[in-house]
């Protein structure tokens, strides 16, 4: 009796233990890996995609147009709802893993039955088991040190019942143990998740940052191609202007050389009356030449194009202050209260040359 008894003692731990590593889909032990649900309740991978796929029957022949899906729990019948992953992208449960290798691995390593314990002796009388439990000292002794040893004055009780009670506060703390984990690994399953999220609104915050810089950049190429063409506008102005004026400059030149080319060559006529014939003509229109008023001149500093210098600095000061979560209005108006004290005291000036 005693041997069946130490057998079925022996062996129950292992049956709880395979109940508790049975998967609720297959009813066989949970086949690696094994995915841990939003509810904490554990399926293996491939029984989780086979009720995903009989929750949503149209996923594998649409392929990667559907985000995700959708489905129950089969032990609790909590509404599991899966990202674009599917059941790859659940959260495998490392600890059940680790405990069925264990399972595993003691289920088919031989033991010897062991028909019952060896019941360890007294220190102080040899020839004693101990078959007695100290409550005043805590440990275990035999009856002789209880009537004549060291535990004579000391409470005693049943190794029995002791057994019983402190197998019972190591299965409890076990459990405790086991929950805390679960709770663990929750927290850890939510954290990941936070993590994910905190990943996805950065790169959202990015690509929205990076659109407002585009449209300052197009803002500043369009400015910056306005103001360019005003001063080829002006350039090209005072240019023909300035051509223009050389080319009556070198048509009156022209003239006067011609003019005094001819001069030179009516000194060289040798006949008095033909010298006299022309010359009165050369000399009234030497005369007229030397009266005829100059082309118009250019004034001083006409070249200059000072009146196209850009004043930047305010833009930059913007720009060098510029952060997030700025309030841009109250920026404004501090800037439009030290632009109006200085409209004041200053006045309009011309901007173009003369031409």
């Amino acid at each position: 009796m005693d041997f069946q008894s130490n057998i079925i003692q022996e062996s129950a731990p292992m049956d709880n233990l395979e109940k508790q590593l049975i998967c609720p889909i297959c009813l066989e032990i949970f086949s690696k890996p094994v995915v841990i649900l939003p509810c904490q309740h554990n399926l293996c991978r491939k029984c989780a995609n086979d009720v995903f796929q009989a929750a949503n029957p149209y996923y594998s022949s649409r392929g990667t147009n559907i985000a995700g899906g959708r489905f129950r729990c089969p032990s609790c019948r909590h509404e599991v709802v899966l990202d674009r992953h599917g059941v790859y992208g659940l959260q495998r449960n490392l600890l059940v893993e680790n405990i069925i290798d264990i399972y595993k691995q003691e289920s088919s390593s031989p033991r010897p039955v062991k028909t019952k314990a060896e019941q360890p002796m007294c220190v102080e009388h040899k020839e004693e088991k101990i078959n007695i439990y100290c409550l005043t000292c805590q440990v275990p002794t035999c009856s002789m040190c209880k009537v004549f040893g060291s535990h004579k004055d000391c409470e005693v009780s049943p190794l029995q019942s002791i057994y019983q009670k402190q197998k019972t506060e190591l299965s409890e703390g076990i459990a405790a143990l086991v929950a805390g984990n679960e709770r663990i690994q929750a927290i850890l399953t939510q954290m990941e998740g936070v993590c994910k999220t905190i990943e996805e609104n950065s790169q959202r915050q990015k690509q929205l940052l990076g659109e407002r810089f585009d449209v300052l950049y197009a803002l500043l190429e369009e400015k910056k191609g306005e103001l360019l063409a005003r001063i080829s506008v002006e350039q090209d102005t005072k240019t023909a202007h300035v051509r223009g004026l050389s080319q009556k400059y070198r048509e009156q030149l022209e003239s006067s050389s011609a003019l005094m080319q001819t001069a030179i060559s009516s000194m060289d006529e040798p006949g008095e009356a033909s010298f006299l014939v022309n010359a009165k003509q050369l000399l009234k229109d030497m005369s007229a030449a030397s009266r005829l008023n100059p082309a118009e001149r250019i004034e001083p500093g006409y070249e200059s194009m000072e009146h196209f210098t850009l004043d930047t600095q305010h833009a930059e000061e913007l720009l060098q202050v510029m952060d997030f979560g700025m309030d841009d209005d109250e920026d404004f108006e501090d800037e439009e209260g030290d632009e109006e004290e200085e409209t004041g005291e200053e006045t309009a000036s011309p901007t173009g040359g003369q031409q």
